[in-house]
């Protein structure tokens, strides 16, 4: 297996898109999206070393866990057959075995060839159980097991990775949150003066403890006013709100994390959360594979679509 997708470093570049004439307030975002097609934004940086360690402990087979719509399976799969692993996907809701094939998640990770093992939501609640590993590895032998949304201790070194130092006059960096790794990683990367925030795309404040596992600073906060109802949930405001956002921008946001992320920074902006004269800069941590599968579902409860 020759070395392709991670073999170097990919610095993204940063695109200014508002500027706040009175307060003097400028946001740009950094284009994480464009890194690869498939394996873009967050997902790359949490691979890159996670598929290095595959190879040096010369594993063969990545295996994973995702939902219906899982950016993450999208990922390993399209990664996996870049890189010459074959892929397993252990995948919530039993029910989605029939629909494979009309899935636009699961129909495209099954053409980079990922084999599909589809269990119940009960069952999915033990991933992290070392029995029920071991029951995996029973069933299909020895794999590089990657954690769902692929936060791990690797993941987060790869993360780090994602700032450089050209964003060091940045006040602010923002960043969607949905186990916390990646806002880990931008935590440990950052500079004191320097204050992360991580827009939480779950229900709660439980991530707070998640992130405290992997974070070596203290200069962060945990955003959880713009979730829209929890995760995978969203209204007529956010399409309208990312729609816009494109058509101005040139830039498309996906509904389960940028799009709740900026619209929770220009929110802040207006009620004055950050100080006057203050640089933000705004992770685009990808995700775009997830606009077709919520545009299925909209189409089918006759809301507006995202475009």
């Amino acid at each position: 297996m020759s070395l392709n997708l991670f073999s170097s470093n990919f610095l993204s570049d940063n695109q200014h898109v508002w500027l706040d004439d009175k307060k003097n307030i400028e946001l740009s975002i950094k284009r994480e999206d464009l890194i690869h097609p498939f394996v873009s934004g967050n997902k790359y940086r949490k691979l890159k070393y996670n598929v290095l360690q595959a190879r040096e402990e010369n594993k063969t087979t990545l295996l994973t866990f995702g939902g219906a719509f899982s950016n993450h399976i999208a990922a390993v799969a399209s990664a996996g057959k870049a890189e010459g692993f074959n892929t397993i996907g252990i995948i919530r809701g039993e029910e989605l075995k029939d629909k494979v094939d009309t899935n636009p998640t699961l129909s495209f990770a099954k053409s980079c060839g990922m084999t599909f093992n589809f269990i119940s939501r009960k069952d999915y609640r033990h991933k992290s159980n070392p029995n029920f590993i071991s029951n995996l590895k029973d069933r299909f032998g020895d794999f590089y097991l990657i954690p769902e949304g692929g936060t791990n201790n690797l993941a987060i070194k790869g993360c780090q990775e994602i700032l450089n130092e050209k964003d060091s006059k940045f006040d602010y960096i923002c960043c969607a949150v949905g186990t916390g790794g990646t806002v880990s990683g931008i935590i440990n990367a950052s500079k004191s003066n320097q204050k992360v925030l991580g827009f939480s795309s779950l229900k709660g404040d439980f991530l707070n403890k998640d992130i405290s596992k992997f974070a070596t600073s203290t200069n962060w906060e945990l955003i959880t006013d713009y979730h829209f109802g929890g995760y995978g949930k969203i209204n007529d405001s956010l399409i309208t709100f990312i729609n816009k956002f494109k058509s101005e921008n040139k830039i498309p946001l996906d509904p389960i994390y940028t799009g709740k992320m900026m619209f929770g920074i220009f929110d802040l902006i207006k009620k004055g959360y950050f100080k006057p004269n203050s640089k933000i800069l705004a992770i685009h941590t990808g995700g775009l594979q997830g606009i077709e599968g919520m545009n299925a579902k909209l189409k089918k409860q006759n809301k507006p679509l995202i475009l």
